[in-house]
């Protein structure tokens, strides 16, 4: 329906002719939450790689015990190298998005891929590192940590930067959740 100039001039107002229009203001927004969620994907990814690496260089001399000895640890490494990986592979996605304005994939399956991904792998780093908690105050308890504190020490240090990565991994997944919410809400490019 088209309407006249005079309804116009009387206080109508005329439908904007493209429907995703965003402001300056909300453009800045949407910058800086993309920028956060890179930040946070960013500490994810070096506290992740940080911990696999801790775990998979703890070997001390010939004699055992090593990582690889025990399920739980193994579980660690694994865990924390799959987190590094998706992290690193968000980033890029994170950085694609801030640089070119679009979403890597289409808009919809880009923000309840990161929203799920980001759940099913920090659920993932939780349980892994909750393992190897448990390991290494079993391991103290049965004094096998006496004679080889090195690889106690090490092991404690995995699992610390695990539990560090899960941290931001939540972070982001908050932020990835929120974004979630917005496209619901919005349909859309979420507006701010």
């Amino acid at each position: 329906m088209m309407r006249s100039p005079q309804s116009l001039r009387n206080g109508g107002v005329e439908p904007h002719p493209d429907p995703h229009f965003h402001s300056t203001v909300s453009l800045r927004k949407l910058r800086r939450l993309n920028a956060l969620i890179f930040v946070f994907r960013l500490a994810a990814f070096s506290f992740s790689l940080a911990a696999a690496v801790f775990m998979l260089t703890n070997i001390r001399g010939s004699s055992p015990p090593h990582w690889y000895d025990f399920d739980a640890f193994r579980y660690v490494a694994a865990a924390n190298g799959i987190v590094a990986l998706y992290s690193l592979f968000e980033m890029g996605a994170s950085v694609w998005e801030i640089s070119q304005g679009l979403t890597l994939f289409p808009e919809v399956l880009q923000v309840w891929f990161d929203f799920s991904h980001d759940q099913v792998f920090a659920y993932l780093l939780l349980s892994a590192d909750s393992a190897g908690t448990a390991l290494a105050r079993a391991l103290k308890g049965m004094n096998t940590c006496a004679g080889n504190d090195a690889f106690c020490v090490q092991s404690d240090i995995s699992i610390a930067l695990g539990f560090a990565g899960f941290l931001f991994l939540g972070l982001s997944s908050l932020l990835s959740g929120f974004r979630v919410v917005c496209f619901v809400i919005n349909g859309s490019r979420f507006h701010l």
